[in-house]
């Protein structure tokens, strides 16, 4: 087997290789046909190999997120304004203003996950007053995390609500005295209010929706990811919102591999759903880039309990286990893996229940299904999914609302929220994730950051070493780990022969940097399948074409998205405004984020 692509001087890093010197890779047939040292390797090319110097780069296997909604995020991404990796508010409000000009009716702009109050240094979210001053006709939406959404009153008006309306059970609609919307729509802890609201605004053309998602594929590349697993998500219908992700993978331009969960849509009608489903479409139906992965992450809307740490832990209804169990043995009896959202131990232990009573008749030890979140698992909780063979996908939303847990909880209960290091005790798999957009940032360092420093993205530590990883086990997680939850495990995310050729070359040494410079890494060449779907800076001559950011008026063009030197455009941008505005001279106010004159 003669090699097509030799990538040489390297460090390959990860499992396979950590305990070995390797510099270079062979790959045939779009997977990994030999590691070694570069005057081995080099020994196996012949006249027709293609040849990459690495340039001594630290090789990390393809990062692999086991819980995203990529599949709602991709259509979404170009016209959505990220706040993510913001560090100061005033420059959050500032996007959102030049934004609002830009933005052509009838389209609103739109503030959704990945950011946090505690992330800029004023330490707040924006008032009420600063959204709307910053547009008066055009609709501005922001959602933080899953606790509550500000909109203007171009916003509220757009949605039709009124003093008339009715507020959702589970759900508060902030009143003025004359019991007006004042335009901040609180979960209680139901969030259906945020995302149906969220639901009522324009869609991008179809068109826009397939350069939305290669442009939210290549992002994601970017940051040297090569897997997910799309756990579907509110207001994600099968099979309508995958028609864009099917003609992407039709037409070979997915840029890296998904393995997708289908979500119910329907409370009360769960089982009518997953029995046509099961009906229709075949477990791992799909091929190596794109195919099917189960059921879930919501299985019946009874069995959902919310993460909202603002608000106190919701019991479920009573009607829970006669509404999961069907659907459960359904599912099993059909050989479908299945996923369910759960944060609180008291959720996790009665659908622990439901799955022991089926698995005394029908096992599914040899399913691979999972619970997501899991922050407040017991240990006693923790040695029944071990029993039954379950695995936990993990994601960093501590890092995001770390500092209300401890308010609510205490900081003893978060010394193991979630009790990672117990998990890992106990044998049972664990997948890493960001549950990237609406809730975290997609950016996967910032969960590396969490996992290895115990810190949230506003610095304030969380864990003692008890509950921290080391840079080794916190990378396994995201790769190896991730890949159990797609049953891919001896396919990828490991430097072994014969796996997918899927890895990223990174900007620094993740083993040896600095802590707090974790958060900034970012791939500088990415592939998938011996191909490689992204590179820049010394390697840009490689990188593949993209075609430009549509629509027009897409905050993605204007802004970017997480990089490093974000700020630094930022920067560049109250500069021309400020001094235009001042009649200023650069010299005066050379740093204007710093100056004492500037006010939004």
């Amino acid at each position: 087997m003669n090699p097509e692509i030799i990538f040489y001087n390297g460090q390959f890093k990860g499992v396979g290789t950590f305990d070995k010197k390797v510099s270079a890779v062979a790959i045939h047939n779009k997977r990994f046909l030999q590691f070694g040292i570069d005057k081995e390797i080099l020994n196996l090319k012949t006249a027709t190999t293609k040849m990459i110097d690495l340039k001594g780069k630290v090789v990390i296997p393809g990062l692999n997120d086991s819980h995203i909604h990529l599949i709602r995020g991709g259509l979404n991404f170009n016209m959505e304004l990220r706040w993510d990796g913001i560090k100061n508010l005033s420059d959050a409000l500032f996007l959102l203003k030049e934004q609002a000009a830009r933005t052509p009716a009838p389209q609103w702009v739109r503030v959704v996950g990945g950011w946090s109050e505690f992330q800029f240094k004023e330490r707040r979210m924006p008032t009420l007053d600063e959204i709307n001053s910053v547009s008066k006709d055009t609709p501005v939406f922001i959602l933080h995390l899953y606790d509550r959404a500000l909109l203007n009153r171009a916003a509220l008006h757009a949605i039709g609500y009124d003093k008339n309306t009715q507020e959702m059970p589970g759900t508060s609609i902030q009143r003025d005295r004359e019991g007006n919307p004042t335009g901040m729509l609180i979960a209680t802890p139901n969030a259906i209010i945020l995302y149906s609201a969220l639901a009522q605004g324009p869609k991008l053309n179809h068109d826009d929706q397939i350069n939305s998602t290669l442009h939210f594929m290549r992002e994601l590349n970017r940051l040297g990811i090569t897997s997910v697993v799309d756990a579907g998500g509110g207001f994600q219908n099968f099979p309508e919102d995958y028609e864009i992700i099917n003609q992407l993978n039709k037409d070979k331009k997915l840029t890296l591999r998904i393995a997708y969960n289908l979500f119910t849509q329907k409370p009360n009608h769960e089982l009518e759903d997953f029995t046509h489903w099961t009906q229709t479409t075949k477990y791992k139906q799909g091929d190596e880039y794109y195919h099917h992965n189960g059921a879930g992450e919501m299985l019946v809307f009874s069995a959902a309990d919310f993460e909202d740490f603002l608000q106190t832990r919701p019991d479920l209804p009573t009607t829970m286990e006669n509404q999961l169990e069907p659907v459960v043995r359904l599912l099993v009896k059909n050989n479908w893996p299945f996923r369910l959202h759960a944060t609180y131990d008291e959720s996790i232990s009665r659908a622990l229940n439901i799955y022991e009573k089926i698995n005394r008749e029908m096992p599914i030890n040899k399913l691979h299904w999972f619970f997501d979140h899991a922050e407040t698992i017991s240990d006693f909780s923790i040695e029944r999914v071990k029993k039954l063979n379950g695995g936990i996908a993990i994601q960093n939303r501590m890092a995001f609302q770390g500092e209300y847990f401890i308010e609510r909880y205490g900081k003893d209960k978060t010394l193991r929220t979630p009790p990672i290091s117990k998990i890992l005790a106990a044998g049972i798999p664990i997948g890493m994730g960001t549950d990237a957009t609406r809730v975290s940032s997609y950016n996967p360092w910032l969960c590396l950051y969490w996992l290895i420093t115990g810190k949230t993205i506003g610095g304030s530590l969380l864990y003692d070493e008890t509950n921290i990883l080391s840079r080794e086990k916190a990378l396994e997680l995201y790769t190896k780990g991730s890949a159990w939850f797609s049953n891919e495990q001896n396919e990828k995310g490991s430097f072994v022969d014969n796996q997918l050729a899927d890895f990223a070359v990174l900007s620094q040494d993740y083993f040896n940097i600095q802590d707090e410079e974790i958060k900034n890494l970012y791939s500088v060449m990415t592939v998938v399948g011996g191909t490689i779907v992204h590179a820049c800076e010394e390697f840009a001559n490689h990188n593949p074409p993209l075609p430009p950011v549509s629509p027009d008026w897409s905050p993605i063009k204007y802004y970017g998205t997480y990089e490093k030197n974000k700020i630094i455009v930022h920067e560049q941008i109250h500069q021309t405004s400020y001094l235009k505005h001042h009649n200023c001279h650069p010299a005066t106010h050379g740093n204007l984020l710093g100056c004492f004159c500037w006010a939004f």
